[in-house]
């Protein structure tokens, strides 16, 4: 079997949904296909919309976003010849609770995204005369209630999955929601954005796929974002390892937790054109691949640098360290960077929500500065030359070198 991943710029029309459709049509895939989606368009930034005016106690802007929400879907599913209703009945009211917390509100309702979308594609797929069926992960892909970034059971999912499987006749689609998944007490939760590829991922793994593919509107995994490097290369293949380490540094082609599951399981992920179905794409596996051998660009936008000073000018690396992590981790940062000396220490973190509350907690022991609109640039493969070029008409407040990596955090 195979599994396949669509993100939302894939489907976020009509037209995609009828591409969508000749893809899984060009599928060999005798023993079945997973098809993995994700909200349509912009959908989720829509619905985080909702849960942030709800919580304000926008109730007007929040319903007329929900019916803007509700509407972009309708139009949809017109066009593709579905009759909204009868073949599909979208859900009329806001899943939102005012006496949860934001975060649990958050989940239940970002989650409908993914619910709508998949629904639409399994009918029109079903309508088209394929054979399909359609899961609602929430009942499937068992998770704790860390909402926004729920950690997933693996025992316990592997074991519905599988036996959801089983049930199917095969060969078989199924269309299933990525990015989401639910607790022991059916509650609904998000694995944190760009999760969907994740999703995917595991699936893979759970039924021993032959292959998993992602489906993106790029040739396939290129040296650089296109929208900023005008000269980008395709990197045809490449290891496990060398994907695990770009994601980490802000790639965004591929989710950080999406390769270990694959690579468990020496699973081969594809990223593939949607546009251009028959293009090579991308590769990632083990075997038979050498190094990257092009240098590679890769920008994480929207960074905070900080850093913290002992107030008592103790070594901070040797008798603190500890500390300062364990409040970063309780404050859920994403760690991009570190850099010490003696007496300091900067970590350059992704510039969340969490921010605020994690600086006021380290000032209480620590003195604190940082700089906020900054953005990471990591370049694998660096030379002087291109080092230099880099550099050239930015201000770099902090640089890390190493034989073949450099890092600069730059000023947006």
């Amino acid at each position: 079997m195979k599994v396949y991943k669509f993100g939302g710029a894939s489907v976020k029309d009509a037209a995609g949904v009828r591409n969508l459709e000749k893809i899984v049509r060009l599928a060999d895939a005798q023993d079945g296909l997973m098809v993995v989606v994700s909200a349509m368009g912009k959908t989720t930034n829509a619905l985080e919309r909702v849960v942030e005016f709800l919580d304000a106690g926008k109730e007007e802007q929040a319903l007329n976003q929900w019916v803007d929400i509700i509407d972009y879907h309708v139009a949809i599913m017109k066009e593709l010849g579905l009759k909204p209703g009868s073949d599909i009945r979208l859900q009329g009211e806001i899943p939102f609770d005012p006496t949860l917390p934001f975060d649990e509100n958050y989940d239940q309702v970002v989650s409908m995204g993914e619910l709508m979308s998949t629904q639409i594609i399994a009918v029109y797929l079903l309508k088209q005369g394929l054979s399909v069926e359609w899961w609602n992960m929430p009942k499937l892909l068992r998770t704790d209630d860390t909402w926004r970034e729920a950690k997933v059971d693996n025992d316990t999912s592997a074991a519905t999955i599988r036996a959801g499987w089983e049930r199917t006749n095969r060969p078989q689609i199924v269309v299933a929601q990525g990015f989401i998944g639910g607790t022991a007490d059916g509650k609904r939760t998000t694995l944190g954005r760009e999760g969907s590829d994740y999703t995917a991922a595991l699936l893979g793994n759970y039924l021993d796929a032959e292959s998993v593919t992602i489906w993106k509107d790029v040739p396939g995994i290129l040296n650089a974002d296109p929208r900023i490097e005008p000269d980008t290369v395709l990197i045809p293949s490449l290891r496990y390892q060398d994907a695990v380490e770009l994601s980490y540094s802000g790639a965004q082609i591929i989710h950080p937790k999406t390769i270990r599951p694959l690579e468990n399981k020496q699973i081969p992920l594809f990223v593939k054109p949607f546009g251009n179905p028959t293009a090579e794409g991308s590769k990632i596996a083990a075997d038979g691949i050498g190094p990257i051998d092009v240098p590679v660009y890769i920008w994480r936008k929207n960074q905070i640098l900080i850093t913290m000073r002992a107030k008592d000018f103790a070594f901070v690396l040797e008798e603190s360290l500890s500390e300062i992590f364990e409040i970063i981790h309780r404050h859920r940062l994403k760690v991009a960077l570190i850099q010490s000396s003696a007496v300091t220490i900067s970590v350059c973190v992704d510039n969340t929500r969490f921010v605020p509350e994690a600086i006021d907690e380290l000032k209480k022991h620590f003195n604190v500065t940082y700089n906020d609109h900054l953005s990471l640039l990591t370049i694998r493969g660096t030379t002087p030359e291109i080092l230099e070029r880099a550099k050239a008409g930015r201000t770099i407040m902090l640089s890390q070198t190493t034989r073949r990596t450099a890092r600069l955090v730059v000023k947006e």
